[in-house]
């Protein structure tokens, strides 16, 4: 899903720094839920897509529909729909193609509504000087900030903005945050951690599932899980924290020697 293809050598006319880079992604996206901040109708809405696009796929359409270099903004009724997920692997591509590790990351963030963390993905990727993983939101453009009063840099969100889904899991079975507070819409509590946990897993093995799978209609839909899905869990938790602190170490592009995802996958 984040191989640009032979789309790669485009790339090269987006900015190496990293805010402009985000800035030059945000111009040639839209996400679909917030057409409002650009001073768009609701209605426009109609008939775009949620569907995640693979990057080489998404590149096409995007020069397809305008032969500028990618560097140029598009006005916001020429850029391609999508949601958070498009936005993080747009730019962890980007990154890969300057050589820089970076991977996408599935889990919550608490920027958007108050006392609710939102399912939501975003980039994680490797700061040489700090030798450690930061996260990074390209989504964040200047209308969202200003709508949502985001006041950090998404370049580099602080800590606890965003949990990824083992941090999450285990915020919930340690008591430390109620599960009802995680979730998308109604879908809400248990269930979806348990969900994003897999799409968490997964995108450390640079498998980076679509948002828009069935696994929710897979799972009971309930605040409690049985004991052998908190085992699961707990067990997919754990290898997400362990994989994450490895690779910081050994491997920065990660997904190298994962353990094999739980029966239930």
């Amino acid at each position: 899903m984040s191989d640009p293809g032979e789309r790669i050598a485009a790339l090269s006319a987006l900015p190496g720094a990293l805010p402009a880079l985000l800035e030059a992604l945000q111009g040639l996206l839209l996400h679909v839920d917030e057409l409002r901040l650009y001073g768009l109708s609701p209605c426009q809405a109609e008939g775009l897509s949620r569907e995640t696009l693979a990057v080489a796929e998404r590149l096409r359409r995007i020069m397809e529909s305008n032969s500028a270099p990618l560097g140029t903004p598009r006005r916001p009724e020429e850029r391609a729909p999508a949601t958070c997920r498009d936005f993080a692997l747009l730019l962890t591509a980007c990154l890969r193609a300057q050589g820089r590790p970076a991977r996408v990351r599935c889990g919550f963030a608490d920027y958007f509504a108050p006392g609710r963390l939102e399912d939501h993905w975003v980039c994680e990727y490797w700061d040489e000087c700090s030798r450690r993983w930061r996260l990074a939101d390209a989504q964040l453009d200047a209308e969202h900030r200003a709508h949502f009063g985001i006041g950090f840099d998404p370049a580099q969100l602080p800590e606890g903005a965003f949990l990824n889904a083992g941090q999450a899991w285990q915020a919930w079975r340690e008591g430390r945050i109620d599960a009802v507070c995680f979730g998308h819409g109604a879908a809400t509590g248990a269930p979806m951690l348990l969900v994003n946990l897999a799409r968490d897993r997964l995108a450390l093995a640079k498998q980076e599932t679509s948002a828009w799978d069935a696994w929710r209609a897979a799972l009971p839909w309930a605040d409690d899980l049985d004991l052998s899905r908190l085992a699961e869990g707990d067990a997919l938790a754990d290898a997400i924290g362990r994989i994450g602190r490895d690779a910081a170490v050994r491997e920065p592009f990660g997904g190298q020697g994962l353990p094999g995802p739980p029966f239930w996958l």
